[in-house]
């Protein structure tokens, strides 16, 4: 988890202008939507965690 939070504030957080609360959840929302489904990680063979987790459970099957 504080690596994801660390990851968060760098890709996501520094240097932005957030005005409202609202705004903000949004923003974290969408984040958290890209890092799952479409940011590779190297770690996970170049997939995203969703296609990496759905891989996997295939094979295992």
């Amino acid at each position: 988890m504080e690596n994801f939070f660390g990851v968060l504030k760098q890709e996501m957080y520094y240097g932005e202008k957030i005005v409202s609360y609202e705004e903000l959840k949004r923003k974290i929302e969408d984040y958290i939507d890209y890092y799952n489904n479409e940011r590779i990680k190297l770690k996970l063979a170049g997939l995203s965690p969703v296609q990496y987790r759905t891989q996997t459970s295939q094979t295992a099957a």
